[in-house]
């Protein structure tokens, strides 16, 4: 079994100041609303309601903790899945945005214990200018990020190969990035996304 088949639930916090206080390494996960964020965190975690995916996208408005267990020490904790609000819903004020925005980007400024962050991007639409945004903040911290091209069994293979090159160089200010076509339905760039994950949260020892 995976160590990601492992995860549950932790915490809630609508702010950053309600989050547990940071010790072990934490995996982001953000993107655009209704880009699949939920869906692959259930694919990667083999869940099937781990991350609550709205039916009305922009609704998720907490941080949510997603504990993985240490095998080793019983009660502790080997790392975490943080899932953010996702961003970009036309339909949610300007308000609530601004509000979603500075959590976002304290979040990924602040919080100590964050080593990497997973970017989901729907294929079909490519890398969006909020996406840039979300880019730069990650390429002023150096985190090394996992893009997840989701939904790629909607593309035929040739499509998927072009579409995951052109968001390399897209997103080509992260220095240290991974892109991998992805589909939560069809299993697609699973194990590959595991071991990613499974890297930054258990490093190899020298």
């Amino acid at each position: 079994m995976s160590l990601l088949h492992r995860a549950r639930f932790v915490a809630s916090a609508a702010r950053l100041d309600q989050l547990p206080p940071p010790t072990t390494a934490e995996i982001c996960f953000v993107g655009r609303s209704n880009a699949g964020k939920s869906s692959a965190i259930n694919a990667l975690c083999n869940q099937k309601r781990l991350a609550f995916s709205s039916k009305t996208p922009g609704r998720t408005r907490l941080i949510n903790l997603f504990g993985l267990p240490d095998p080793l020490q019983p009660g502790a904790w080997l790392g975490f899945l943080v899932d953010l609000p996702g961003y970009g819903y036309a339909a949610v004020d300007h308000a609530a945005r601004d509000a979603w925005a500075d959590v976002l980007g304290r979040y990924l400024h602040e919080r100590p214990s964050l080593a990497a962050v997973v970017l989901i991007l729907d294929i079909r639409r490519g890398v969006t200018e909020l996406d840039r945004r979300l880019a730069h903040w990650i390429a002023l911290r150096g985190l090394p990020t996992l893009a997840l091209l989701t939904k790629a069994d909607k593309l035929p293979h040739g499509q998927r190969l072009r579409a995951v090159a052109q968001a390399r160089r897209d997103l080509a200010e992260i220095g240290t990035l991974t892109a991998v076509p992805f589909s939560a339905t069809q299993r697609l760039g699973l194990e590959e996304a595991t071991a990613c994950i499974l890297h930054w949260i258990a490093p190899p020892s020298a």
